[in-house]
């Protein structure tokens, strides 16, 4: 008989703690999620420096000048090229990285070559961030995470295969939390979103790794809030029942969200006969003409969640902004450029709150004050209602924008979206984008995007 199966969960975790090595277990956390937290913050540290020199150099320059438009062709076409060499080279980077990572936790892909991943994913983010895609760092930030994470695992000569999903959790959560600052968040995506199994050992290893890459970030670094509201006030009694049409929308456009993405991607699939180099460059096509057509939409230099706090803008205006901010994103993320998904859908979702918030205060059931709050609270619903991890959506956003107060009302908007989301029958974005990675291994097709 197997007495250790009778034994209390926690006492076997603490049996496996004990055979683990509690001091090992420590150091490789503590040496995972301070390398995430040096990679991810020399990532974020360098792309605000190119950032910064190009948007400086757009300001000074006359746009309409030969000189000028040649030269922001002849970039955007180098990085495009980079990009797409960098994902023939090494086609695991495609997309925000986040499906494949959670697919090798599961067993179902094989494990990644860690180091070719972890600087063709930091070289190939940078170029579609600094072209200006309607891509995000995330997703990126996770799987080069995971790429550390394995990596620490063979440094410390871990060979044990058993081991391995608790390095590429423990390396996720700590890029993650590299990424928006957020430790908490971190902790919500690995138990939540990544479903990885609630064990004393990895519960340990995965504090522990956030924990350090939210110091590393802070303090050497010098990362503050992503957010950095003035105030985000609280709704009292008689405005509470806004959450729920806030929720309500923003589960409907999350659905239409998923729904455009995955139609897109497929689609783009579809097309057997375009040149693979061709579907890379179109969205770095699309960027320099959105730069002169439709610049608040470009990613960098357009309007971000924070240019929506301090002013009433028309219904119609915001509502054109969501839809192409939206149709941008999904676009980019259809031709398979390493990008992550989650920062241009919370800036779709602090447009969807501008949204509701243009109305409510048009109609004074709302302060020009709490503005903010409805920002928050669009940014958590649609994170929830896409992803459908509400506790991490809530977490994230608390957590960016150091809105703590009104958490129980971001919690509440982030429940409704994702509760009403599933109702609608729609797939949540990340399951979508698996089972698409998996169909693609299975067809012997290379590349998957995810």
């Amino acid at each position: 008989m197997n007495f250790h199966s009778f034994l209390p969960p926690l006492l076997r975790d603490a049996q496996a703690l004990g055979r683990l090595g509690t001091g090992r277990l420590l150091a490789e956390a503590l040496t995972t999620g301070a390398v995430a937290g040096g990679v991810i913050g020399a990532f974020r540290l360098l792309y605000d420096i190119l950032l910064d020199s190009s948007a400086a150099t757009l300001r000074s320059a006359d746009m309409f000048s030969a000189g000028t438009v040649a030269g922001i062709a002849g970039v955007l076409l180098v990085l495009g090229l980079l990009a797409h060499a960098l994902l023939r080279h090494e086609p695991l980077i495609s997309g925000s990285g986040i499906p494949q990572v959670e697919l090798m936790v599961l067993g179902r892909l094989p494990a990644m070559r860690w180091a070719r991943v972890l600087w063709c994913k930091f070289v190939a983010t940078l170029a579609a961030l600094w072209a200006g895609l309607s891509v995000g760092r995330e997703g990126p930030s996770i799987q080069m995470g995971a790429a550390v994470g394995m990596g620490v695992g063979r440094v410390f000569h871990d060979a044990d295969e058993t081991n391995l999903p608790r390095h590429l959790v423990g390396g996720a959560v700590a890029g993650l939390t590299a990424a928006f600052g957020a430790p908490l968040a971190g902790l919500c995506f690995a138990f939540e979103e990544m479903r990885a199994p609630l064990t004393l050992p990895l519960l340990l290893f995965v504090a522990v790794a956030a924990g350090t890459a939210w110091l590393v970030v802070s303090f050497c670094f010098g990362f503050g809030l992503v957010f950095p509201f003035a105030a985000v006030p609280w709704l009292d009694w008689r405005q509470a029942w806004i959450v729920v049409p806030v929720g309500l929308f923003s589960a409907v456009l999350g659905a239409g969200y998923n729904r455009a993405l995955m139609g897109l991607t497929l689609w783009e699939d579809s097309l057997r006969r375009l040149p693979p180099v061709v579907r890379s460059l179109f969205p770095f096509l699309l960027s320099g003409v959105l730069l002169y057509a439709f610049p608040a939409i470009v990613g960098g230099i357009g309007l971000g969640v924070m240019d929506f706090q301090d002013g009433l803008r028309p219904l119609g205006l915001l509502a054109l902004l969501l839809l192409a901010k939206i149709a941008f994103s999904c676009l980019c993320f259809a031709s398979g450029i390493s990008g992550g998904l989650l920062m241009p859908m919370l800036a779709a979702g602090g447009m969807a709150g501008a949204c509701c918030a243009s109305p409510l205060l048009a109609w004074g059931l709302i302060a020009p004050d709490q503005l903010p709050t409805l920002l928050v609270l669009g940014m958590a619903g649609l994170f929830a209602a896409t992803v459908r991890a509400p506790l991490t959506g809530a977490a994230l956003v608390v957590e960016m924008a150091g809105c703590h107060a009104v958490a129980p009302l971001v919690v509440l908007t982030s429940y409704i979206a994702a509760l009403t989301g599933s109702r609608l029958g729609v797939e949540p974005v990340y399951d979508s984008l698996r089972r698409r990675v998996l169909e693609r291994r299975q067809s012997g097709q290379t590349g998957a995007k995810s």
